[in-house]
């Protein structure tokens, strides 16, 4: 237990922020600066927990805990924990908080307030996501995190934003909806077998079942998760939304969302079933690799630039999934520090592309060609996180894939193969994106800017988050070492005890 309630402050200080920015409804340049200055606190907050929180001989155990009582007569209470995956989880969240934040500078000029309400509201649901061992207070912010978006797209989106608001909505409430009645009945069970009221997490874990049981309480869950990812065949929305949504919402979406679905099935839904999870292994790993081909074909076809770089997203996770699905803690950490890497590359990747768009208002890839003359600082940039998102090795994105590979080869050799095989699909669309929209003759078209201070500000970050995770990921290796240290090779369960 901590006397501070610092986790507390991280994840309400947004949820302030958004409350706050209504005030400037009249004043939309203050607003923004609110928004901003919200942001950046935070953030300085988070990287104030590396230095408080990187003890090596807090190997295996929760970094920091805050447990509050709030709702006592109905096992529910207020706690956060923190080891070395979400600690990464919410510095990424805050960092490309403030990038969306940048990013929307210029995009959105109807009711700012209000947008950025929803952002820094949607950005709270996250953090709670990444942090709350509480399983009610974890479905809360579930809800919260996804409620935002419904009208970041639907408000601030492009010409088909309701189709893809509905859409995204159906998914997400199906999901949560059935997660919700296995929460409730995990809840029951617990209660009827210890006389114990409780929704944390470390005790549900000792609920028994029978195997039947389980699988249908672990399918309930992983359904909701899985949707969030996305994997194959629920992933149908996550295009659609990408395409639709303004700039800051694809940010979110890419960077952060789809993360909160993986790290729910290793906080949550793997330690609560076990047996199930060890079961359903080989289905959510065939998922995952079916997910790389049919994403990494469909993006070969696309000539929208954002949605290409939408099925290049599900083609990505599905790797992390394959790593997730193994289980060993050298495929685990792969997976781990792969969701920080898709985060920062895809998230460079869909600000690219607003930028670009807000320039030639267009994205279609047939529209593009010779941008490599016309805007060459915008081309570098382009040029860099693509090849950061092919995997380049000294860039981020090859950590991740390497680890997982070789971890997947020492349990299932077939899979490794498979892997990298669907690795190469990811070389073919992205050189294919590269050569049709930097070079070639460019159609006429006026004269544009390039890149302005401001969109440096926001690129520069994310460049050297890639290089530093290319050149250097030790470190951040050894925090997710250290969440890792506790694995039990027989269960395959996180030793979460505080």
């Amino acid at each position: 237990m901590n006397s501070t309630p610092l986790l507390g402050i991280i994840v309400f200080l947004p949820l302030m922020g958004a409350l706050g920015a209504l005030v400037y409804r009249q004043n939309e340049r203050a607003c923004r600066l609110f928004a901003l200055t919200v942001m950046l606190t935070d953030l300085v907050l988070v990287l104030s927990l590396f230095a408080l929180n990187t003890s090596p001989q807090l190997a295996g155990n929760w970094l920091r805990v805050e447990d509050f009582s709030w709702m006592d007569s109905l096992g529910i209470r207020f706690t956060l924990a923190l080891d070395g995956i979400s600690l990464l989880l919410i510095l990424l969240t805050t960092a490309l908080g403030a990038l969306a934040v940048l990013v929307s500078w210029r995009e959105i000029t109807d009711h700012v307030a209000a947008f950025h309400f929803f952002l820094l509201a949607m950005l709270t649901g996250i953090l709670g996501v990444f942090l709350a061992t509480d399983l009610f207070l974890f479905y809360l912010f579930w809800e919260i995190q996804a409620i935002p978006m419904f009208f970041l797209i639907g408000i601030w989106g492009h010409e088909r934003r309701i189709y893809a608001t509905v859409k995204f909505a159906l998914f997400t409430i199906s999901g949560s909806l059935v997660m919700l009645l296995a929460l409730l009945s995990l809840h029951i069970i617990h209660a009827r077998q210890t006389g114990e009221t409780t929704f944390a997490l470390l005790q549900l874990m000792h609920t028994s079942f029978s195997l039947p049981l389980e699988l249908t309480l672990f399918g309930a869950f992983a359904l909701a998760f899985a949707i969030k990812i996305p994997l194959i065949p629920l992933h149908t929305w996550l295009p659609d939304a990408h395409t639709e949504a303004p700039t800051a919402g694809s940010v979110i979406l890419a960077g952060l969302l789809l993360k909160t679905g993986v790290y729910a099935l290793l906080r949550f839904a793997f330690p609560l079933f076990p047996a199930a999870a060890q079961f359903f292994s080989p289905l959510l790993l065939v998922l995952g690799l079916t997910g790389m081909f049919y994403a990494g074909w469909i993006a070969l076809a696309q000539e929208d630039l954002k949605r290409l770089v939408a099925y290049s997203s599900i083609s990505h996770i599905g790797l992390i999934v394959v790593g997730l699905s193994v289980w060993n803690v050298t495929a685990l950490s792969g997976s781990m520090i792969q969701m920080i890497n898709h985060g920062i590359t895809t998230s460079a990747m869909f600000i690219l592309i607003g930028m670009l768009d807000e320039r030639l208002h267009t994205r279609k890839l047939s529209e593009l060609g010779g941008l490599w003359k016309i805007i060459p600082v915008w081309s570098g940039f382009f040029l860099f996180f693509t090849l950061a998102s092919l995997g380049l090795p000294g860039l981020n994105n090859f950590v991740g894939e390497i680890l997982i590979l070789v971890g997947t080869f020492t349990d299932r050799p077939w899979a490794a193969v498979a892997g990298f095989i669907g690795l190469l699909w990811t070389v073919l669309y992205g050189l294919r994106m590269l050569r049709k929209s930097l070079w070639g003759n460019a159609d006429p078209r006026p004269d544009i800017a390039d890149l302005t201070n401001r969109e440096l500000t926001i690129l520069i970050p994310l460049c050297i988050g890639v290089l530093w995770l290319g050149l250097h990921p030790g470190p951040a290796l050894e925090i997710i070492g250290t969440a890792l240290a506790g694995l039990n090779s027989g269960k395959g369960l996180l030793t979460l005890a505080p």
